[in-house]
């Protein structure tokens, strides 16, 4: 595939996460089709998965060496979560960067209480260019001031996973 090719799908891709999350807010803020506040703080969402063979999300770069999509099952914790519907989360990669988690075509949503929780995802990780657009929009999502959305002038590389399941637990105490 020509970089062009690429870039095309990557573009479209973004889009299309971009209108699904928005068209989901609009109906969560209108037509309640789900109640992410229902939802309990800890647990299995999306499909069922294990926390069996899961590595670290710290290892992140070097399970995907190309701009290509990979499986993936990693651990870590939660640094934010969408706060519209629950769509999507950070994961910490333990080098001042996150980790972009979107669910699964929106099938399904995350508590938004999950922030500093344990969290073990499964599903297809890329690194790809993000749209300044897009960034402005997760910044929106997760309640940022608008001096730091309007801030956000340029795209990003940023490593993203889909997820088709995650499980969520508490922390461990220290």
């Amino acid at each position: 595939m020509n970089k062009a090719a690429y870039h095309l799908i990557l573009a479209l891709f973004a889009a299309s996460v971009m209108v699904s999350c928005v068209g989901h807010k609009h109906d969560h803020d209108h037509d309640h089709d789900h109640d992410t506040e229902m939802l309990p703080s800890t647990g299995s969402f999306g499909e069922a998965i294990t926390k069996d063979g899961a590595v670290a999300v710290t290892e992140i770069a070097s399970l995907i060496t190309e701009d290509t999509p990979v499986e993936v099952k990693v651990y870590g914790t939660i640094v934010e979560v969408c706060q519209s519907t629950g769509c999507w989360l950070t994961m910490d990669l333990g080098n001042g960067e996150t980790i972009q988690v979107n669910m699964k075509d929106h099938e399904f949503f995350v508590p938004m209480d999950a922030a500093g929780k344990m969290v073990w995802v499964e599903g297809v990780a890329l690194r790809e260019l993000i749209s300044a657009e897009l960034l402005k929009h997760y910044a929106e999502d997760a309640g940022r001031p608008q001096e730091y959305i309007d801030s956000i002038t340029e795209d990003a590389w940023q490593y993203t996973i889909e997820a088709k399941g995650v499980i969520i637990e508490e922390a461990p105490s220290i």
